[in-house]
């Protein structure tokens, strides 16, 4: 009876918070509670998982129907894998194109090359696909069924019972032993730790190693048998599913009790493993799909598409519009030529033709399908099979290894392999990025004081304290060995560093672990862990935390101070606060953050929050420190505390608590109530933390720079930090002037932005040697809707921009401007949480695996463990792709093109019939078959310049990315001229050897079929000549591909002439393997013809090379010649000599061959930085004219 009785009044008070809601929440609309009454609940059922939830513990049947606990990562089933994959494959208009062409063939009398020369084809390339899907689809099933039917403890009817995953739902409570996953997103009840304390390892849903606590809230906290979970009767009420990891708002709501606020530290995620604890007691909230492994695993990512990509198919577009256009003047002139020659022909019947209109529209189906091949079919099955080998081989780079973190390069997506090899922008973020994220803790400032670290080493006398900052805190505190001072301001001095000290063990949420009488930290950040470490040198040592204090050892006495509230950390607040009871009974805040943030909250005299008299005769000096240690480069924070009086604190306890436990606006009520209290503080001091660099940073970014790549660093720390490591890494030269941005409303940010590119005159736009520093609150100006225009040319007009100060958001901004307004492609690194909004924003995202986890990495579309590797991804791999890719597309357009036209310069020869010149199979495998090798070889074996001089001359990076680029609009549009003047020489040159009809020894002559062979056979050689013409880098695999697609179609012809008439196939080839082989012109033409075809081109390459030759072309015959190819990237020409002398010849001959000079880089004395003690002076003057 109590249990329908709570069940009721429960019901009750959700049916009247709904009527509320109704009545005055008209701003949050439908959004309910699920647990609300089936009648007055009219959503349908699929849109539950929409809406807060209320999940009742314990209870079988929810009063929501909610999503199963069984998952699938399968992208099809048995039944749908065929309307699905050909859905999938035919979004792609080549492959729509191709079947419409292949439908076009079943029309009786109008296609000319058969029904199936485009199916068969066009079958073969999807059931590769189709292969390719059905192996890795059943492997998903595999692993999903292994997941869905592991094992779990769960309470049901009041005793344990081991049930499958998939059979787990929301309300249940399982129990979760060592070592074991969590089969669903649960609240922790209680565990086998104290206070219901539970470790857990959450590699698999963001890559951290490192163990994180998990606490249950008091009031479960001591359900630790089965009778006590039974009767335990309440609901939670949350928020509905979503895919942030590290988020969650919930209410535990008990009858007759007050709610309790749950959070992210109380949730157990599905995919994490518990660890070091023997069970924990969790109630589910969220299963299958709804769990935040699965939102996340199926949360689509932005889908990137290289610049080839989107270049290749407007120029397909392009030559599809090109295709109708010659079908339609084929069909004019087929109907101009029937009616000129109906009574001249009169044995063809051309006069029994009737309906001009209906003879037309068949003649231009015919001529569709006859020219339909100029665009390749393979093209997409061949880009395909290609960036997935290019991403292989990036997996497997030895030098891409990280053998410390046992951590390879990995490719996450392989659309963009090419586009590594077109950066023009790097973004990257600061800490674990170009630096290690090891902090280590320096000096401080306390008091207006700067205290050193001890020395370990350091010799001291007999009882003679450790440190100066120790010894200060004794003298002034006095103790047995040293007598009490009398002087007040030394004892306040030693107060002040005490309280200092005792904040920096005690406001933290690291959790100490005992290891061999050894303490180790868990910290969520390093910057914590090395807080504590400093602490713990200078004698506060912090070892005990529970979930309502923390103990610590301050100089051998130790200290309890009750924890009564923790205020968390986030980005946008840019600090934390704990609230404590110290062991005399006060009540203080402990607050500490960026000083920009602290400053503006501390009180406007000292005393007025019952702190320390004369905190005000060291602020300034306080900066005066903190602006020291950041041009050393080093990480500040500043402290303050306050005391509280107990009615102040009662007053803001209860609206804080209130704000914990809503589920609307959480967050912001949060901030709210957090800014009540973290006001009138009293300055302690401030910290310098140090974060050496990574292994070859500077070097990495000299060599970006010199490959013109314009490098963009974006970091959280302050202007001076954010210059310092500027000059440490290189970026920042002392002879490079400084523009500084740091201004405090839009008009002043507009005024100095303007007046700066009014300064650069002519040169904006350009790069020029100058770097730009502006600080995030300047940023935010700078990017709104009238100024962000300016603020770009600004940034592109320098060669270094360093934003400091910046928040995630504001990172993603700043790639976004430079994204969506220039036509740059983009590159952004990082390796924290922070960083995944600017890595999905950039056209390539690159994460590095790091201290603070993977979520970078697992959001990137590369992963590599050190940003030195970025060098070798960018320059080797990137320059290789490139090249590759562009070959590629570029010769599969070609050796379409230079056979496919042959049948309209066929179709001029016989009267624009529509008849073909090939047998039909002979054109059906021409790309699949007969020249499918060459183009692949290509893509994966084809380098211009070995990786080690691509890695020693940044130089070839920016040549291949400027003007000797591979790939553009005008480049693409050569090729399709040289491909349509070298089918020309093919057909006509041929007919012309066959111009007296040759007569063979049977006496037989050769028909059109013949000619088509000669010609198809001069064209097979001819393409394979040209792959080997464009090929810089011959492996057996190139030779391979090259001759064996000639000696295949030798084969080809030997047999298939000889299946008719035991296959009813090939009935026009009977014979032709002797008629051609047998034929002295054959052989005579298959030298002559080819090497004519291809003369034109060898003569453009070696006068390019010889005359015009490139830096990467020079560069590679040094390395053919096994000399050095360094002198070439001095300021002298590399070329001959004698080319020299010929080139300034035809210059004056012919002045259009004069190459335009790029404009260099031009120093100016604008915005100067010159040091000045430890001052920085701004000097702006105006450029010089030229």
């Amino acid at each position: 009876m109590d249990l329908i009785r709570n069940r009721i009044i429960t019901r009750f008070d959700e049916l009247r918070s709904r009527c509320r809601i109704y009545l005055y929440g008209q701003n949050i609309g439908s959004r309910a509670e699920n647990g609300g009454s089936q009648g007055g609940d009219r959503r349908p059922p699929d849109q539950d998982s929409q809406e807060e939830r209320v999940v009742f513990i314990n209870a079988p049947h929810q009063p929501a129907k909610y999503k199963n606990n069984h998952i699938t990562t399968a992208k099809y089933s048995l039944l749908s894998f065929i309307p699905s994959f050909l859905f999938e494959q035919f979004r792609r208009y080549s492959n729509c194109f191709f079947l419409f062409i292949a439908l076009m063939q079943q029309i009786p009398d109008v296609s000319p090359t058969g029904r199936y020369t485009t199916l068969v084809p066009l079958i073969f390339i999807l059931s590769v696909s189709a292969l390719k899907e059905i192996v890795e689809d059943i492997k998903r099933h595999r692993a999903d069924d292994e997941i869905n039917m592991r094992e779990v403890e769960v309470l049901r009817d009041g005793k344990w019972q081991w049930i499958q995953w998939r059979s787990v739902a929301v309300g249940d409570v399982v129990k979760v032993h060592n070592n074991n996953f969590f089969p669903a997103d649960l609240i922790l009840l209680s565990s086998s730790e104290p206070q219901g304390m539970s470790f857990i390892e959450t590699a698999n849903l963001d890559g951290e190693t490192n163990l994180k606590i998990r606490q249950a809230h008091q009031e479960t906290a001591m359900l630790l048998d089965t009778v006590e979970l039974m009767n335990f009767k309440a609901n939670i009420q949350c928020e509905p599913p979503n895919r942030h990891l590290y988020e969650f708002m919930g209410v535990l709501r008990e009858t007759n009790k007050q709610h309790v606020a749950l959070g992210p530290d109380q949730l157990l995620l599905r995919g994490a493993i518990l660890r070091n604890t023997r069970w924990a007691f969790g109630v589910v909230v969220y299963t299958g799909h709804d769990t935040k492994l699965m939102q996340n695993n199926t949360t689509t990512a932005p889908l990137k598409r290289s610049t080839l990509d989107r270049l290749t198919n407007t120029q397909v577009l392009m030559l599809f519009f090109i295709l109708l256009l010659l079908c339609l003047v084929s069909a004019i002139f087929n109907v101009f030529w029937t009616n000129a020659n109906q009574e001249g022909l009169w044995y063809l019947g051309l006069e029994n033709m009737k309906g001009m209109s209906k003879n037309f529209a068949f003649n231009l189906l015919t001529f569709i399908i006859l020219f339909n091949n100029l665009i390749p079919i393979s093209l997409q099955v061949t880009l395909e099979v290609v960036r997935f080998i290019q991403a292989t081989f990036i997996n497997m780079d030895i030098e891409m290894y990280h053998a410390e973190t046992d951590t390879p390069a990995m490719a996450r997506t392989s659309n963009l392999n090419e586009e590594l090899g077109m950066v023009n922008y790097v973004f990257t973020d600061k800490t674990g990025t170009l630096t290690r994220n090891v902090m280590e803790f320096k000096r401080c400032s306390v008091a207006g004081r700067i205290y050193d670290l001890p020395n370990p080493g350091e010799p001291r006398g007999s009882g003679e304290p450790d440190s100066d900052l120790i010894r200060d805190i004794v003298d002034g505190r006095g103790d047995t060995s040293h007598p009490r001072s009398n002087d007040k301001k030394k004892s306040v001095h030693a107060d002040i560093l005490h309280e200092f000290m005792v904040m920096l063990s005690v406001c933290h949420t690291v959790i100490p672990e005992r290891v061999n009488g050894h303490i180790i930290y868990h910290a969520a950040s390093p910057d914590e862990r090395a807080l504590v470490d400093g602490a713990r040198v200078f004698g506060y040592i912090f070892d005990t935390r529970t979930p309502s204090y923390v103990e610590i050892e301050a100089l051998g006495e130790r200290h309890r101070y009750e924890i009564l509230n923790v205020i968390e950390f986030t980005s946008a607040r840019k600090r934390m606060s704990v609230i404590v009871r110290t062991p005399e009974g006060k009540i203080k805040i402990f607050c500490k953050g960026a000083d920009s943030v602290i400053y503006e909250r501390l009180a406007s005299r000292a005393g007025d929050s019952g702190g320390f008299d004369g905190d005000d005769d060291f602020r300034q000096s306080t900066l005066d420190h903190l602006e020291t240690f950041a041009t050393k480069g080093l990480r500040t924070l500043c402290f303050a505390s306050a005391d509280l009086p107990e009615n102040r604190y009662n007053w803001w306890k209860d609206i804080y608590h209130n704000a914990t436990v809503t589920l609307t606006d959480r967050d912001a009520k949060l901030e709210e109530a957090a800014s009540l209290i973290e006001v009138k503080l009293n300055l302690l001091g401030a910290t310098a933390i140090e974060d050496h660099l990574q292994d070859q940073v500077p070097e990495t970014l000299q060599a970006l720079i010199e490959a013109d790549i314009n490098v963009w660093v974006l970091t959280g720390d302050k202007q001076e930090t954010a210059i310092n490591i500027g000059y440490s890494c290189k970026l920042i030269t002392q002879s490079m002037p400084l523009i500084i941005v740091n201004e405090s409303s839009l008009d002043k940010t507009r005024d100095v932005i303007v007046q700066h590119c009014a300064d650069f005159g002519p040169d904006l736009r350009c790069q020029n040697d100058v770097g730009l520093i502006i600080d995030g609150n300047s940023l935010k100006y700078a990017l709104s809707c009238d100024l962000r225009r300016d603020f770009l040319d600004l940034c592109t007009s320098c060669k270094v921009v360093i934003c400091c100060r910046v928040s995630p958001m504001q990172k993603a901004e700043v790639v976004d401007l430079v994204t969506s307004n220039t036509k740059a492609v983009t590159l952004a690194i990082g390796d924290g949480a922070n960083d995944v909004a600017m890595i999905q924003k950039a056209h390539i995202g690159v994460g590095i695996s790091g201290v603070e986890g993977l979520q970078a990495a697992c959001a990137s579309d590369y992963s590599i463990a050190q940003f030195r590797f970025l060098k070798r991804l960018l320059f080797v791999h990137g320059s290789w792709n490139y090249s590759r890719m562009c070959k590629l597309i570029l010769y599969s357009f070609y050796k379409n093109i230079c056979l496919y036209v042959i049948e309209l310069w066929f179709a001029i020869y016989s009267g624009w019939s529509g008849q073909i010149l090939f047998e039909r199979w002979s054109i059906g495998l021409y790309n699949v078959v007969f020249t499918a090798a060459p183009p692949l070889a290509m893509g994966l074996f084809d380098k211009v310049c070995s990786a080690e001089t691509h890695l020693a001359h940044p130089r070839l990076y920016a040549a291949k990315n400027t003007n000797e680029s591979t790939f553009n609009i005008k480049v693409f549009w050569v090729w399709i001229v040289n491909a349509l003047v070298h089918s020309s020489l093919l057909y006509w040159l041929s007919l012309l050897a066959l111009k007296h009809d040759v007569v063979w020894s049977n006496g037989r002559d050769g028909g059109y079929i013949v000619l088509g062979n000669f010609v198809y056979t001069y064209v097979v050689v001819t393409v394979c000549g040209k792959a080997g013409l464009i090929t810089n880098s011959w492996t057996w695999v190139t030779h391979l591909a090259t001759w064996g697609s000639i000696i295949l179609w030798f084969l080809f012809i030997l047999i298939y002439s000889n299946f008719w008439p035991a296959l009813n196939v090939g009935a026009v080839m009977l014979g032709n393997d002797r008629m051609l082989f047998s034929s002295p012109v054959f052989w005579l033409g298959l030298v002559l013809i080819p090497s004519a075809v291809l003369l034109v081109d060898v003569t453009a390459k070696a006068v390019k090379n010889t005359m015009f030759k490139s830096l990467t072309e020079a560069a590679r015959e040094q390395e053919i010649r096994k000399s050095d190819p360094g002198h070439l990237f001095t300021d002298q020409d590399y070329r001959s000599s004698r080319s020299r002398s010929l080139t300034r010849w035809l210059n004056r001959c012919c002045p259009l061959l004069r190459p335009i000079r790029r404009r260099s880089f031009r120093r100016y004395p604008f915005a100067f930085v010159t040091r000045r003690g430890s001052w920085y002076q701004y000097t702006i003057t105006r450029p010089q004219s030229l």
